[in-house]
């Protein structure tokens, strides 16, 4: 009997992302695929909005289902979603779904692993959201510390530890509840800080530079793996807020330590078909420590360096991966940059950029990142874009966690040395206007 149902495809993760994002909902619209969008409930009046207007990208999906859950409760979203997929399956022939970003990864591998498609798999959609059982699948990258259950965390000694030590919430993301404490009086006060329900992890603190690896597998083969340099917040303050990426990594030594150390944690994870971003610290010795593995799409401006790095976009791949088709991804020819501007506190009045034919892009009241122009290998090196994240008016404070940063900009260039001095040049033209607030 023939299968009348339409083929569909179905995205999760918060609906921002997919803003973000939109070739995603074109690859798949070219295929004449039906897409099913999984969002929070807290996107319901925004994603309505961008769906009902023609000019938006969102406009392309054909039916959104909003699931409730809390982002620092594990597996709280799970319900909601094999709710909704089980009411698409039965409606639709769902083709492949993917995790666009962190909040559904696990519940996507569920539906993915249900129907028999294409995707990260069980242990690795698993593992890939929790820090504590990254810990335990992965114990030769791990760093010293302890896990703390909630019910046990006022009977922990914070002298047994070794300091300077993190102190990392188990199911946040963003860097939200990062910190560092320099002793036992420090952590103990911290501890006391969170919410009575969360798993902490408290580790040594692994001094030295950290990375990222993005790798695209297919059926457990690596097909495309890359090593990303990032800055974070860490040099001046408690915080780990991410500054900078930088697509592909300076040439080092260690990029190759790093490589070899990812492809052992994929092969550990049984890590299938789709994209994984796992985040490194690599310290004095040259060992390399795991600071965390997702089974989605890696997220600030990673997708944009990408695209201007190698000349190609990630996203076609990706739903290559999710659908079963082939796949492949060239390596960088271009040395690219995100910047994040620290910023004053107080209310974002204006951002002001003094580059020929750059105007700051407000994506906090757009929505819909630019797709800048890609320079050929040897063109000289050039500012892509300004994005402003958040809204005029928008009160600024001091960045505890990604959803803090206001204002960023890309770059490229045909060398590291060019990609430094063009840095410096873009920070002297761009300037970040605060009000103070009473």
């Amino acid at each position: 009997m023939n299968d009348r149902r339409p083929p569909a495809f179905v995205l999760t993760g918060a609906f921002w992302v997919v803003c973000r994002n939109p070739r995603y909902l074109q690859e798949l619209a070219a295929r004449g695929l039906k897409i099913l969008l999984v969002t929070p409930r807290g996107w319901r009046e925004p994603a309505l909005a961008a769906q009902a207007d023609p000019a938006n990208p969102a406009a392309l999906i054909d039916e959104i289902a909003f699931v409730d859950g809390e982002l620092n409760q594990d597996g709280s979203f799970t319900a909601g979603v094999l709710a909704r997929a089980a009411d698409w399956r039965a409606r639709y022939r769902i083709t492949g779904a993917y995790a666009v970003g962190e909040t559904l990864v696990e519940p996507t591998g569920l539906l993915a692993d249900a129907l028999g498609l294409p995707g990260p798999g069980l242990r690795a959609t698993r593992v890939c959201r929790s820090k504590p059982l990254q810990r335990w699948y992965l114990p030769e990258f791990a760093p010293a510390g302890a896990v703390l259950p909630a019910a046990e965390r006022a009977a922990f000694d914070p002298h047994s530890v070794s300091y300077p030590a993190v102190v990392k919430p188990a199911a946040r993301h963003s860097s939200s509840g990062v910190v560092t404490v320099d002793d036992a009086a420090a952590l103990a006060a911290r501890l006391g800080g969170y919410p009575a329900h969360e798993t902490l992890l408290v580790e040594q603190k692994v001094v030295g530079q950290e990375y990222s690896v993005e790798s695209l597998v297919q059926e457990g083969k690596v097909l495309f793996a890359s090593v990303t340099r990032k800055t974070t917040t860490e040099s001046h303050a408690a915080t780990f807020v991410e500054l900078s990426h930088s697509v592909p990594s300076a040439p080092q030594a260690v990029d190759a330590t790093l490589l070899a150390a990812n492809a052992r944690l994929l092969e550990t994870l049984a890590f299938g078909s789709g994209i994984a971003h796992a985040e490194w610290r690599v310290g004095a010795a040259g060992r390399p420590v795991l600071v965390e593995v997702a089974a989605r799409t890696p997220g600030d401006g990673l997708l944009a360096l990408y695209r201007l790095a190698t000349g190609r976009p990630l996203e076609p791949e990706i739903v290559r991966l999710a659908l079963g088709e082939p796949a492949d991804y060239p390596e960088p020819r271009r040395w690219t940059r995100q910047v994040y501007l620290e910023h004053e506190q107080g209310e974002l009045a204006e951002v002001r950029v003094d580059w020929p034919g750059i105007e700051p892009v407000w994506l906090g009241e757009a929505g819909v990142w630019p797709d800048p122009a890609v320079g050929a290998a040897g063109e000289p090196g050039a500012l892509r874009a300004v994005l402003v994240l958040k809204e005029r008016g928008s009160r600024l404070g001091p960045l505890e966690s990604s959803e803090d940063r206001a204002v960023c900009f890309l770059i490229d260039a045909p060398s590291p040395e060019a990609l430094d001095a063009l840095e410096q040049r873009v920070r002297a033209a761009v300037r970040i206007e605060v009000r103070d607030v009473d």
